[in-house]
């Protein structure tokens, strides 16, 4: 490595940093404080789950999460959001935390390397995370804003795939960082072109295209989950379908904004 060139730490962000889904975790947080009835977020939550059980990655699928992704907050004040968010992030993200994924991102940290995250999720919600973990940056996607508020439509696309490792290449050459020097975190089969772009890729309770790869290439894998469903096939089903009854669950003092 240069003497001028950063070594840099990105991470995925959902069942990467946290468990679960930060877009989910924001739309729920959204939905009980009275922002949208059931049948306004259901596309949203639909899209999710149908993504999130099947893993399929086509033109189709990801279509419908770029629309879902910044659609349910169109219309919206950027600041009421960010407010929100920060409460989201106390009620939600904070106690989802995977403290074995913080700690490795803060070794990184004390080590006088750079932590980004890089993360499918609006770039307002992963800058907001970042900001409160104490890291340099986050990569997002971008939702766009017209006087103030949420437009619902994208620019540019989800930072998904591909995408993550064109930003990470794209930050490397706006910030001097050497890729082959850094490291990239992730749970998923899909990030792969993220963890190839750099030196050092690790897996992070990957799923098991990813620990498949994982042990071919000798990439090390951290796994903190503690419990395992009895059965691979039927537990993610039952897990998913419970994070919607709570997502519809009711919350105490919800309101709708005026």
């Amino acid at each position: 490595m240069a003497p001028d060139q950063k070594r840099v730490a990105f991470f995925d962000v959902d069942n990467t940093i946290l468990r679960g889904s930060s877009l989910f975790f924001l739309g729920r947080g959204m939905y009980q404080r009275g922002f949208f009835s059931k049948r306004e977020i259901s596309a949203f939550v639909l899209a999710n789950l149908r993504y999130r059980m099947t893993g399929k990655e086509n033109k189709e699928e990801i279509a419908k999460i770029q629309s879902a992704a910044c659609e349910f907050i169109g219309g919206h004040n950027v600041k009421e959001i960010e407010t929100i968010g920060l409460e989201i992030y106390d009620e939600f993200v904070s106690p989802a935390l995977w403290q074995g994924t913080i700690e490795i991102a803060n070794d990184h940290l004390s080590a006088g390397e750079e932590v980004w995250l890089v993360t499918a999720t609006p770039i307002d919600m992963a800058n907001l995370i970042a900001k409160r973990l104490g890291f340099t940056g986050a990569l997002g996607t971008k939702a766009e804003v017209c006087d103030g508020k949420y437009t619902g439509k994208m620019i540019g696309n989800l930072l998904h795939g591909k995408e993550k490792a064109i930003a990470i290449r794209e930050l490397a050459a706006e910030k001097n960082i050497d890729l082959s020097e850094s490291f990239a975190y992730s749970d998923s089969h899909h990030d792969i072109p993220l963890l190839t772009a750099v030196g050092h890729p690790r897996a992070i309770n990957p799923d098991t295209l990813l620990q498949i790869r994982a042990i071919r290439d000798n990439w090390p894998i951290h796994d903190f989950r503690r419990a395992r469903w009895l059965s691979r096939s039927m537990g993610p089903i039952v897990g998913r379908l419970g994070a919607v009854a709570a997502f519809f669950s009711p919350r105490s003092g919800g309101r709708r904004p005026h």
